[in-house]
């Protein structure tokens, strides 16, 4: 698997990333949606670079422009809930895109173990398409591997990208170790480590509830 961390390079991501963050910060659910909004529209951006593209002529009032547009047929698939802001993000830049919307969640075990739970899915085919697979938090890795193998149902798609805000080291090792070598992975950081419950660290808390309120736990 290719990884692009986009915090290998400065911009105006880190200020997003900061505000995600900022326990300060964090009672505002509608600056933290947007901000991973914006980060969606981030990442779609740089996914745009990797696509395929071919030239199309384009009428101005004053004559013709030929102008290289994106190809291809993409879908984005985001895992309910956590990830309908960054879904929103890549769908503003492509915004003629198919969408795949699956449920995938912590099933809690004991206070240390879980399991991850898959129980809906709507998509189209992804028969030859390019997908993207958008969920902001990446901690284990097991939410991207159990919705990857979900999707296997619904086609087999021609390109796979992965989308997500934060990361921690050891979630991307496992992807690294269990996905296809073709599938690549846009980040926009990568955190150290998870602690003994699974989550990220430093990370930011739970996405799902900064973004809609808490929840009774299954």
């Amino acid at each position: 698997m290719q990884i692009i961390n986009l915090q290998d390079n400065n911009s105006i991501l880190n200020k997003f990333i900061s505000q995600l963050r900022d326990v300060s910060q964090q009672n505002d659910r509608m600056r933290f949606r947007r901000n991973i909004e914006r980060i969606g529209e981030i990442i779609a951006y740089e996914i745009s670079k990797d696509l395929q593209y071919e030239m199309k002529a384009v009428e101005t009032p004053l004559g013709t422009s030929h102008i290289n547009c994106p190809k291809e047929d993409i879908v984005i698939c985001s895992i309910l809930r956590a990830g309908l802001p960054l879904h929103t993000g890549i769908l503003n830049y492509f915004d003629s895109a198919e969408n795949t919307f699956i449920s995938a969640y912590r099933h809690h075990i004991n206070e240390k173990d879980f399991e991850i739970k898959v129980e809906y899915l709507a998509s189209p085919s992804l028969e030859g398409k390019t997908l993207i697979l958008a969920d902001p938090m990446l901690a284990t890795g097991s939410s991207f591997i159990n919705v990857f193998n979900a999707l296997k149902t619904m086609g087999t798609p021609k390109n796979i990208y992965l989308a997500s805000v934060i990361g921690a080291q050891p979630g991307v090792d496992n992807l690294q170790n269990e996905l296809p070598k073709d599938v690549k992975l846009f980040i926009a950081t990568v955190d150290r480590e998870l602690n003994d419950q699974g989550y990220i660290v430093p990370g930011l808390g739970d996405a799902g509830d900064l973004c809609y309120g808490s929840k009774l736990q299954h």
